[in-house]
């Protein structure tokens, strides 16, 4: 009783939309759709969406259906259905059917012909400046065009003369007859049809005619059978023109729309034409740069499909547009990685540690635990020798009194192995240092002492001798300020740019036993963060992306 209870609080608006459509049986089951445009790539933004028109219909037990809205031929192509297709699976969701809105131009067709019939629809010759202007404002009313009161024959003859091709590009377009003094403005003859040659990548030359997104959409989703149309929150005040289209068409089981609010991360771009700036002008690599905020650039990042799930999961549904952190999306992903990453040592920016006392021809295995938040994972074995890379942060030679690595005369343990302590180091030409020589405690091994004596630092090594090299980017925000949109205050959002988004190391040392690794495998590097495979990796030097550090490092720079 308590857990129906709790259910019963945890609705969300839709749930609560839903549940009481089937309990007044207005609908037998249900049935959404994901309808994305084949016009660019998703993004985090489209997450939302998916998650929720997917989720909706498995919870019901019903069927989402992917439907790509291709009704602007000049923009579309089957590169872009095909990436979105990826993106969806990748997030680990399955639709019923893959359709398209052109699937339906016969009845889109037929609907417009019928709305002219009774007298809903007239063809206009008025420019697009011209409609715009007649239109009216939020303030002054619209006004009638002067080819409103064409006859329902005059306006067939034309409509069927636009369709056959006899008239130029933007000359005459198919209004929808409605109320040009409405309040809404969506709702002041709106234009449903316009004249556009364009080859269709799935219709070819067929059609002339195309149907605006206010048509096709109400119109797909009833001859669809989707019950529930769930939209972004700008198509709210495009719902009563949903709504007038499927009453004036007459169709006995109209679908149903309702909006939520869309996600609005900060520090992101989503902007399809910002986006495609920076690809064009080469400021990042392409739609899949991992400082993008494309799905396929998260996932290539190292973001994982549970993440971005939770991510969504924690936001919620709600009917009021906010502005979310991205920091909660980076929280979701350590949270998932610390769980499932195997663990890993890898010194970025390496200096030798030469042990002065430990064998030359000797090399230990040390056992680690793959991931100590997952006993199951077991155990790897890392090798050990007298020579080993550190980070050139670990070694101060002339240290603060809180600086618990690495110094002159300190000792320190390395991780699973033994307590070692700093003798002396060598430099370079520069005054850099290069290595440091230490001895280690043979009694030590494991990272214990039998003394009982305590260590405070502790930090992380590679053999020389068996180390990889790798090349590792070091990724962060693609932006420095929350809002890159906003160009109220600079010229431009490509002033917002951080000029700290890409580090790229070329010769860093990981663990010798990481070999014939895949495209996409995660780890969590050592006191580093968590690091994936990037395509570009080669059997001769793998490449490594960081996808988030262990901490948030932006908490202390808003501050």
């Amino acid at each position: 009783m308590e857990e129906n209870n709790k259910d019963v609080i945890s609705r969300n608006f839709i749930e609560e939309a839903i549940d009481k459509d089937l309990e007044t049986g207005a609908y037998e089951s249900v049935q959404t759709r994901f309808p994305p445009e084949p016009n660019g790539y998703l993004h985090v933004g489209h997450a939302k969406a998916i998650c929720i028109d997917f989720g909706i219909a498995e919870e019901y037990n019903g069927v989402c259906n992917l439907r790509f809205d291709d009704t602007n031929p000049t923009k579309e192509d089957t590169e872009y259905v095909e990436a979105i297709m990826r993106d969806i699976e990748w997030l680990g969701f399955k639709w019923g059917k893959v359709m398209y809105a052109s699937d339906y131009f016969e009845d889109i067709y037929e609907a417009a012909v019928k709305l002219i019939k009774k007298g809903k629809a007239y063809v206009c010759d008025l420019t697009a400046d011209e409609i715009r202007e007649y239109r009216g404002t939020l303030k002054e009313p619209g006004k009638n065009s002067p080819y409103r009161d064409r006859s329902v024959e005059e306006n067939l003859d034309l409509f069927a003369r636009m369709t056959n091709g006899e008239f130029p590009d933007g000359s005459k377009v198919l209004r929808a007859k409605i109320d040009m003094v409405s309040p809404n403005l969506n709702m002041r003859d709106p234009v449903i049809y316009r004249i556009l040659r364009a080859h269709h990548h799935r219709t070819g030359d067929k059609w002339v005619v195309y149907p605006m997104y206010d048509l096709a959409h109400p119109i797909s989703d009833t001859v669809e059978g989707v019950t529930h149309s769930l939209c972004s929150l700008e198509f709210e005040d495009h719902r009563p023109l949903y709504d007038w289209v499927l009453k004036e068409v007459g169709y006995e089981k109209p679908s149903r729309q309702i909006e939520f609010a869309r996600m609005n991360l900060n520090y992101t771009l989503t902007s399809k034409r910002k986006c495609l700036k920076l690809v064009q002008d080469g400021i990042v690599s392409g739609w899949d740069d991992p400082r993008m905020s494309t799905l396929c650039g998260m996932r290539r990042r190292g973001y994982t499909p549970a993440a971005i799930r939770d991510f969504c999961d924690r936001i919620g549904v709600s009917k009021a547009n906010s502005v979310i952190d991205f920091a909660l999306l980076e929280a979701c992903l350590r949270e998932d990685l610390n769980k499932k990453a195997p663990r890993a040592m890898a010194v970025l920016r390496p200096i030798k540690l030469i042990i002065d006392n430990y064998p030359e021809d000797k090399t230990e295995e040390i056992e680690v635990e793959v991931n100590p938040e997952d006993p199951s994972m077991g155990t790897r074995k890392v090798e050990f020798s007298k020579v080993l890379y550190i980070e050139a942060d670990d070694f101060m030679e002339d240290a603060p009194k809180k600086y618990f690595r690495l110094k002159p005369g300190g000792e320190v343990r390395l991780k699973s192995a033994y307590y070692v302590t700093a003798v002396s180091c060598e430099k370079n030409e520069d005054g850099e240092v290069v290595a440091v020589h230490c001895t280690y405690d043979p009694e030590t091994r494991g990272g214990q002492s039998p003394d009982g004596r305590k260590v405070k630092g502790t930090i992380h090594w590679v053999s020389a001798a068996h180390a990889i090299t790798a090349e590792v980017r070091l990724y962060d925000r693609l932006f420095n300020v929350e809002n890159p949109s906003d160009e109220s205050k600079v010229g431009s959002f490509i002033e917002n740019l951080n000029p700290g988004s890409i580090e790229i190391i070329e010769n860093a040392k990981i663990e010798g036993g990481m070999r014939n690794l895949k495209t996409g495998d995660s780890f969590q590097f050592m006191r580093q963060g968590y690091f994936c495979v990037d395509p570009d990796s080669t059997d001769e030097k793998p490449v490594f992306n960081r996808a988030v550090g262990l901490k948030d490092s932006w908490a202390k720079i808003k501050k």
